[in-house]
């Protein structure tokens, strides 16, 4: 006769010719775990055919420009989770924090002060840092993948037909003392795409799709680790409600106002603007 600890014992051991050691551990752990939440929860044929069908609709919706797997997993704080176990150890350096789902196309490759904001509307801004080591060396040469929404919360992956291609996007290299500058506009807090299956979940569950306002980075140096991260408006609206749980308080800052008229003519903005300040600190490899 067979049991519901039989089934599981028998598709553990299913997995014993298993070559690759580390995809063994996991999916043993994975069907363990599995299997104890269907014994916990009683779990109902109907219920485990709704959960194939929403994720049959959820890889139905990914697209080129698209990946609402990874939203999936933004939502569901597992994104995070990885983020936060696989974090670099330097109490120092810079925290990760998601990718997100539109890091889909190659930024273009701008020059340090490029104005990334090509369809204008929002309030001008200028990002500028340092990119140091642990023992804070500057890194010339560091690399700053930088990418963010327009004014009304989109990606230009969003909106092929409004924004041109690139909007929102740059791909800028440190100068020879590691310092970065570009200008853009001050990001705006805007929801996750609801249109699919994640926004069907979270309006199940009465949960809001609103990130804080941010910026995205990756930025790398030859000889130290990659750090996916955020700059994050502060005072802005959802910092405590991030919708992908992806705020870290060392990721926050002033987009402080400025109207130094030198300031705003070293930067090539008109004046007043904001101007906010993200120094980075990347740990060896």
């Amino acid at each position: 006769m067979t049991t519901e600890d039989a089934v599981t014992a028998e598709a553990v051991g299913s997995l014993g010719g298993t070559d690759d050691p580390r995809l063994r551990e996991l999916l043993t752990s994975l069907i363990r775990h599995l299997h104890a939440f269907a014994r916990e929860t009683q779990l109902t044929q109907r219920e485990w055919e709704t959960a194939v069908e929403f994720l049959t609709a959820t890889g139905q919706t990914c697209t080129d420009t698209r990946q609402e797997f990874i939203l999936l997993s933004d939502v569901l704080g597992l994104s995070m989770l990885v983020e936060t176990i696989n974090g670099h150890s330097d109490p120092g350096s810079t925290e990760s924090t998601v990718l997100g789902p539109f890091h889909m196309t190659e930024s273009p490759v701008r020059a340090l002060g490029a104005d990334i904001d090509l369809v204008g509307g929002g309030e001008p801004c200028v990002v500028s840092g340092v990119v140091r080591a642990a023992d804070g060396t500057p890194l010339p040469g560091a690399v700053l993948d930088v990418w963010q929404a327009d004014p009304r919360g989109f990606y230009d992956v969003q909106q092929p037909d409004v924004q041109p291609p690139g909007n929102g996007r740059g791909l800028f290299t440190a100068d020879a003392e590691g310092r970065f500058w570009f200008r853009t506009c001050v990001p705006s807090a805007y929801p996750i795409p609801t249109d699919g299956p994640v926004g069907a979940l979270l309006k199940a569950t009465g949960r809001h799709p609103y990130r804080p306002a941010h910026i995205h980075f990756i930025v790398s140096a030859e000889g130290h680790q990659p750090v996916t991260t955020h700059i994050f408006v502060a005072g802005g609206d959802y910092l405590d409600s991030d919708a992908v749980f992806a705020v870290k308080e060392s990721l926050v800052k002033d987009f402080a106002p400025t109207d130094d008229p030198s300031l705003a003519a070293e930067f090539g903005v008109p004046n007043p603007f904001r101007h906010a300040r993200f120094d980075l600190v990347l740990e060896r490899s």
